[in-house]
């Protein structure tokens, strides 16, 4: 009886297989940034100067002519102005690398520098079953 027991425990037993994966390094040839590109909208004062003449002024530089020249009153007219600001940041970068003569493209959230760690997985093809 303990015999029949071993053999079914023995058939509910599920064998796991690990991975076939290594890692190693590819050379990158080239880093290319992604910029995401950002508007911003900020309300600025904008002042100018605005020359205002009083109705006296008007009237003693019509009478005193070319000969004598008033200056006018000198007033500041500022209003607020929305100003808008473009700006660029990188939100990922292009890299060209090269692995045992292939090339290879990716894009990756930050730069790798000169060489990129890479995952090498080896699956084996079986025929009517598809892969990702």
């Amino acid at each position: 009886m303990a015999l029949c027991a071993g053999a079914a425990h023995a058939q509910e037993t599920t064998v796991l297989q690990t991975e076939n994966v290594r890692y190693d390094y590819a050379q990158v040839l080239r880093v290319t940034p992604v910029y995401q590109t950002l508007t911003a909208t900020r309300v600025e004062e904008r002042c100018e100067r605005t020359r205002a003449e009083s109705r006296m002024g008007r009237v003693v530089g019509a009478v005193r002519g070319a000969l004598t020249r008033e200056e006018a009153e000198a007033q500041t007219d500022c209003r607020p102005v929305p100003v808008e600001r473009e700006f660029r940041r990188p939100i990922a970068y292009d890299v060209d690398y090269v692995y045992k003569g292939s090339r290879y493209r990716s894009r990756l959230p930050e730069d790798p520098g000169n060489r990129l760690r890479i995952r090498i997985g080896v699956t084996p093809a079986v025929p009517g079953v598809r892969t990702r």
